[in-house]
């Protein structure tokens, strides 16, 4: 009899970087302790950048200041990966799972958060590829469409993906994306010659892949979490 896998999935629309940040923590605590199921968050974030945890400030290109001018926060986070920027029509997936469990490793489970971008992509008629050795993430071309930055301790996941549907792409001319100077960012819009539907529909579609890719069969979808409210948060 075959293994069933459940996961919960939390579609959380908009939310405050920070908030998100310290619902991860809570989980992650939980999901440790046995508490939970494997979860994943699923939600987009107001102009956002987040550093990881090697504080790579040069591939920041222009002052803090600058960046709160023009309505974007800056974040520093314990994640991998290198600066990276967040915001609305993206769509965000941050894994709270067991590799345990699911019996993947650090490296396999990387692959397979690039796998379940290419796939998404290729619904859309584009061919997306991992990068070369050292380039994480997922790219068309020359050109990287989604970002993977990941935190595992205790064998616990945190942190995740970025997926770019159609975000306003200006945003990543004030870093060096990822740290990587000669490369270009894409957009699914950009990429695509189908016409896209809602970001919500894209965003359940990157979850079924993730989905596939990690062997979940059993998906407990939940809208809105009253976790979410900020009594919980603080």
């Amino acid at each position: 009899m075959k293994l069933q896998r459940s996961i919960e999935i939390w579609k959380m629309g908009i939310v405050n970087y920070l908030d998100a940040l310290k619902l991860q923590e809570r989980l992650f605590s939980d999901r440790k302790g046995g508490k939970i199921l494997d979860t994943v968050l699923s939600l987009q974030h107001p102009p956002t950048y987040t550093l990881g945890k090697r504080r790579t400030y040069h591939n920041l290109l222009v002052p803090e200041a600058d960046l709160k001018a023009m309505g974007a926060e800056l974040h520093y986070t314990e994640r991998g990966g290198d600066i990276t920027f967040h915001g609305p029509r993206q769509a965000i997936l941050y894994p709270i799972i067991s590799l345990r469990d699911i019996g993947f490793g650090a490296r396999k489970y990387v692959e397979g958060l690039e796998s379940a971008m290419i796939e998404l992509a290729a619904l859309y008629g584009v061919k997306a590829h991992t990068g070369k050795v050292g380039e994480t993430g997922v790219w068309v071309g020359d050109r990287k469409i989604g970002a993977i930055g990941v935190r595992i301790s205790s064998g616990i996941t945190s942190h995740g993906l970025a997926f770019n549907i159609d975000p306003d792409l200006s945003y990543f001319k004030h870093i060096v994306p990822c740290g990587i100077s000669d490369k270009g960012v894409t957009s699914l819009r950009r990429e695509t010659k189908m016409e896209l539907p809602s970001d919500e529909v894209i965003h359940e579609q990157l979850i079924q892949c993730l989905a596939r890719v990690f062997r979940f069969s059993d998906l407990q979808w939940k809208q809105d979490p009253l976790s979410l409210e900020t009594s919980e948060l603080k």
